[in-house]
Parts: C-alpha cells; sequence; structure tokens
C-alpha cells in the first residue's frame, strides 16, 4: 500500500482512539482494542489476521510482563496492609532530616515503593507530607508537592517495579533487570535534578503561598475525606492518622490498611498483631530487586551462574519477595488480613494487566504491516531522531489522554517495529516513551487532583507542582536518555 496511506490510517485511529476516550469515556482498554483491530482491517490485514495477531501480541506481552505485574500488585497490597508507607516516611524524615527528606522521600517513591498503587500511596503519605512541609520553610508546600508528583510518576513509567515500566519492557522485550538498571540511571538523577532546579525556583519567589496554597484536606478531628478514581474508592483518615476514619462509634480501620492508634496516637496493638521492623517489612522486595540487578550485570558481563540464573530471574524473585512478605505479613496482623489484602490487590489490578496486553496487541498488528519499513526511511542515521520522536510521539498522546501509562505504551507499541529494523536498543524505547510520558501531566490526570487535594494546594499551585514540575523531569530525563545512548553499543 502507499505510505501515505498506511501512515493516514495509523494516525487516523491513534486520533480517533484520543477522542471516543476524552470525548465519550469509553475504558481505554476497549478503545485501544477496537484501535488494533480498525488498523488491522484498514491495512489488509483481513479479518482472521487481525484477530489472530490481536490475540498474538496480547499473549507475548503477558507472558513477559503479566505474571511480574502480578507479583508486584501482591507485594504492594500487603506492604499496604502493613502500614508499611507511613513508618517509612517517618523513618526518612528522622533520619535524613530537614534538607535531605525530600530527595529521600522522591527516590524512596520513584523506586522500591513503585508496587504501591499510586491513589494509595497519596492517601497514605500525604498526612505525613503535610506535616512535613513547614519544615521545608515558606514554599515546603510547593517542595512536597513536586517531590511527590516527580517520585510517583517517574517510578510509574521508567523504574521497575512500576507496572508500566515492567509493561513496556514486555512490550519492547527489554530484560527486567536491565530495564530496571536503566530505569535507575534515568530516574535517580532526575529526580534529584528536578526536585533541587524547583526548590531554587520555588524560593526564588515562582512559590506564592497565598494562592499556590489551599487547605482541602486537614489533620484535625473535622477532616474526612474521600476520593475514587479510576473506580477504587479509598478513605483518607482523620486526626494525626492517615488510616482511620471517625464514626459514631469511635475509629474504624480503612481500606487502605495500617494499624490503629488510639485517642491520644499511641498505637493500639490487638492480640494478634505485631509491629515488625521497618527493613524487615521491606527486606522481601529489597532482596528481589537485588538479584534481578545481580544477574543483570551478570548477563551484561557474559558471566554464568546457573544458581543465580533462577534466583536473578525476575519471575522467581519477586515470588520469592511474595512469598517472604506473606510469612512476615501473617506473623504481623494475622492470616485474614494479609488474605484480604491479597484479594484486593488483584482487584485493583484487573485493568492494569487487560491495559498491557492491549498494548501489546496494538504493537503487533501495526508491526505487522508496513509502518516500520515507512517510518524507517523517515529517520536519519543517528539514534537521536527516532529517540525524539518517540519522546514526541508519547508526550501528545498524554496532553491528549491524559493517562501516562496509555501514552507509554502506544508509543512504544507503534515505533517498536522500527527498533528492530535500525539495531536501536529497545531499553532506549521504552525511556524515551516512559519520559514522553510525563509532559504536561495536567487536569485530565486523576494524580493531578489527588496530589491537589491532599497536600493543600490550590489548582495554581498543582499547575506549578505537577505540570511545570514533572514536566520539567521529562525534559531532564530525554536527556539523561540521549546520554545513555552515546555510551550503548
Amino acid at each position: 500500500m502507499p505510505e501515505w496511506y498506511t501512515l493516514g490510517v495509523v494516525a487516523l485511529v491513534i486520533v480517533a482512539v484520543v477522542v471516543v476516550i476524552v470525548r465519550f469515556r469509553v475504558n481505554p482498554v476497549i478503545a485501544l482494542a477496537l484501535g488494533a483491530a480498525a488498523i488491522g482491517l484498514l491495512t489488509g490485514l483481513g479479518p482472521v489476521d487481525t484477530v489472530s495477531t490481536m490475540t498474538q501480541g496480547f499473549g507475548d506481552v503477558m507472558m513477559e510482563a503479566g505474571i511480574l505485574i502480578g507479583w508486584g500488585v501482591l507485594i504492594g497490597a500487603m506492604l499496604n496492609e502493613l502500614g508499611a508507607i507511613t513508618r517509612l516516611v517517618e523513618s526518612l524524615m528522622r533520619v535524613f532530616g530537614r534538607r535531605g527528606i525530600p530527595y529521600a522521600l522522591g527516590l524512596s517513591l520513584a523506586t522500591y515503593l513503585q508496587t504501591i498503587f499510586v491513589d494509595v500511596l497519596i492517601v497514605i503519605a500525604a498526612p505525613l507530607a503535610r506535616r512535613i512541609a513547614p519544615r521545608l520553610g515558606r514554599v515546603g508546600t510547593g517542595i512536597v508537592g513536586v517531590t511527590f508528583a516527580v517520585g510517583l510518576e517517574m517510578g510509574i513509567v521508567m523504574m521497575v517495579p512500576g507496572f508500566a515500566a515492567v509493561a513496556l519492557a514486555g512490550l519492547l522485550g527489554v530484560p527486567l533487570g536491565v530495564m530496571m538498571l536503566g530505569g535507575f540511571a534515568v530516574v535517580a538523577p532526575t529526580v534529584v535534578l528536578t526536585i533541587l532546579l524547583m526548590s531554587l525556583f520555588f524560593r526564588l519567589g515562582f512559590w506564592n503561598p497565598e494562592r499556590d496554597e489551599q487547605v482541602v484536606v486537614r489533620d484535625d478531628d473535622e477532616a474526612v475525606a474521600a476520593v475514587s478514581t479510576g473506580g477504587t474508592a479509598q478513605a483518607v483518615a482523620t486526626g494525626h492518622d492517615p488510616l482511620l476514619v471517625s464514626t459514631e462509634t469511635g475509629s474504624v480501620r480503612t481500606r487502605v490498611g495500617g494499624v490503629p492508634r488510639g485517642p491520644a496516637g499511641s498505637r493500639s496493638v490487638d492480640r494478634e498483631e505485631r509491629e515488625q521492623p521497618l527493613l524487615l517489612l521491606f527486606a522481601p522486595m529489597l532482596v528481589a530487586l537485588l538479584l534481578i540487578a545481580a544477574q543483570a550485570v551478570l548477563s551484561v558481563a557474559e558471566v554464568e551462574v546457573p544458581a543465580m540464573q533462577f534466583l536473578g530471574s525476575p519471575v522467581i524473585a519477586l515470588l520469592l519477595a511474595v512469598i517472604a512478605t506473606g510469612v512476615i505479613g501473617r506473623a504481623a496482623v494475622g492470616t485474614k488480613r494479609i488474605e484480604k489484602a491479597v484479594v484486593k490487590g488483584f482487584q485493583d489490578g484487573g485493568q492494569i494487566f487487560l491495559l498491557t496486553g492491549i498494548g501489546g496487541s496494538l504493537a503487533a498488528v501495526i508491526a505487522k504491516g508496513d509502518l516500520g519499513a515507512v517510518l524507517q526511511g523517515y529517520f536519519s542515521a543517528t539514534s537521536f531522531a527516532p529517540l525524539l520522536l518517540v519522546w514526541a510521539m508519547a508526550a501528545v498522546l498524554h496532553i491528549a489522554v491524559g493517562s501516562v501509562t496509555l501514552s507509554a505504551i502506544t508509543a512504544a507499541g507503534i515505533i517498536a517495529p522500527v527498533a528492530a529494523t535500525m539495531g536501536l536498543d529497545p531499553l532506549l524505547i521504552a525511556l524515551a516513551a516512559g519520559s514522553g510520558a510525563l509532559f504536561c501531566i495536567h487536569v485530565t490526570s486523576n494524580t493531578f487532583w489527588l496530589l491537589q487535594t491532599f497536600l493543600d494546594q490550590s489548582v495554581r499551585g498543582t499547575l506549578k507542582t505537577v505540570t511545570v514540575g514533572v514536566s520539567l523531569a521529562s525534559v531532564i530525563a530525554l536527556g539523561m536518555t540521549l546520554l545513555i545512548s552515546l555510551v550503548l553499543p
């Protein structure tokens, strides 16, 4: 078929997908599935081949990423039930102090805390963050806001175990250990630089507390709030504990887990509940990530150690982490609560599984046609051009749709067929798509409104911390990705 026809069909279908998601509120999974089918039929793939290609693409990606996303969901659900996040933020404040807490918290949110769902993480940690803000000075609310926004969003798409990062790795065939090391090489400096620069801008006058702050959720007895996003209702706390909701009969535990406290703020521990050391709660996940990273290093060095090949396999390493976290959780809060947390984790993970698989279907349909050959003709010999294109494509999709995950997966799926023919490392494609998907997070994003509500920001302030802050991170991350492209073979 003519080049203009192929390009026109794909462009038209992607625009149509954006419209039905934004304008008609069609679920992204259904919209992407319809888009994949339309591309297959309109580019001459035929009904039978279109269906088989979609099915094959779904299966291929889920084979790579599905079980890993499942393990991550379970670990996050159990850590959430154990109240580990609240205790972690308190510990970080004690260890790193006033100057270091934004960087320590930002890196924590962007790395090992990515097994926790973003909505839950915000609800749990926000009350503690609001108490940290005054210690950072007049612009403390702005610094905390950008710390949360950059840490959370960077981790989702660029850092294993973030579910979008795992999905991108599966879609592009990037070994998970390589994705984790490459993602960390981009995420760590980007988070630190962005928080540093935005803090400087805020102190130079970019942040105006009188206009950029707005108390929406309070840490006093009159505050009771609930937020519903993505079909998951999360309760937020009253008093000084983000894990309790006041009722006529007293305080009860909410769905976000944790340990009840008495009226004076003291921890009340029931007969089956024992507080475990914080390091012990996170140890299984941290050990799993270290095993995966170690095996990735050994693979790059072309060293074969059979025991490490087994234990460092992401499927086995995370499975062991699930089992160990479950054992620790049962000892801490009892079997019944851990079982409930696991069930809740599977419920929350349903759409993630489908979105990841359908992203694979779209990529498979595009790869089956001749779009890869068409796009390759427009690229120069340097690797910069395709990476910039991936970044721009993901950025435009995100501005239109408002979903970081959806825009990253869609952009990577469109460009994936080109990567193989050009010899471009798929890791770079994943990093470029992830960084582009972070550009211009705005009012169509659930995270935007969660951070605005729970971190006491006005809409004007949230545009500064989330939209400007994460867009700056997006550009810095692109620069880091381009630097990595210079050293990769």
